[in-house]
């Protein structure tokens, strides 16, 4: 259980290494930057035990942002993401739905073999209790679902505003952008709402065509370029 505000902002400088006074062995933070995309055929092995707290640099096309992870939220989600970021799985995603104060979401893979592999991936809903159960604030990252239980596989959405509506709908936050939330901000949110209720990318065809028919038919959305676990 964190202590607070106060807590989580100590922890982040322990996990990014940004205070020397606690044995860093350098001023700036490193991340892991080799991955092995090749289990990403099989979900069944990545199965690891997400840290207690840890911290994703996401690299996108609009600069850099920090994502704060911390288990006791959402053990199910945080141990899913870890597991994703580090076999490379965010890599050129693209942010396919951003819409404004309101979310944007990503995490349909850009390759549809891989894809077809997760599509079906389900995680079990998680649902803290007392002071690990959070709401969906603004910066706060989150799986989306279907709406039936236990349907969260890969995609998620981070807060642009405090959503506190949709807490009752079982979407638990996992973590937290603790650094850059403005790059957030800035994510291209010009096509709104996807198919058939707007004008956005149809997620069926994500799915089946990945980044070839939002390259085509969806030139300017934001993308991830890396997402690293900091070491």
């Amino acid at each position: 259980m964190l202590p607070g505000r106060r807590g989580i902002t100590l922890l982040l400088l322990l996990v990014l290494g940004m205070n020397s006074g606690f044995g860093c062995q350098s001023d700036s933070p490193t991340e892991s930057m080799k991955v092995d995309r090749s289990l990403l055929i099989d979900p069944s092995q990545l199965t690891d035990r997400a840290p207690a707290i840890f911290a994703v640099h996401v690299t996108t096309s609009q600069g850099r942002f920090t994502v704060l992870v911390t288990r006791a939220w959402s053990p199910s989600g945080a141990d899913r993401f870890y597991n994703l970021v580090k076999h490379g799985y965010y890599d050129d995603v693209r942010f396919f739905r951003v819409i404004e104060n309101f979310v944007a979401q990503f995490g349909i893979n850009g390759d549809p073999i891989i894809q077809r592999h997760w599509r079906e991936a389900t995680i079990p809903d998680d649902t803290p209790a007392g002071a690990d159960r959070q709401s969906n604030k603004r910066g706060y990252i989150t799986f989306s679902k279907t709406g039936a239980p236990d349907s969260r596989t890969t995609q998620l959405f981070i807060n642009l505003k405090d959503n506190a509506a949709i807490d009752s709908q079982g979407f638990t936050p996992f973590g937290q952008v603790a650094i850059g939330m403005e790059v957030v901000d800035r994510l291209y949110k010009g096509y709104g709402e996807g198919m058939p209720r707007g004008l956005g990318p149809d997620q069926g065809r994500i799915q089946t065509e990945g980044n070839a028919y939002l390259i085509d038919g969806f030139p300017r959305l934001d993308y991830i370029q890396s997402a690293r676990l900091v070491d």
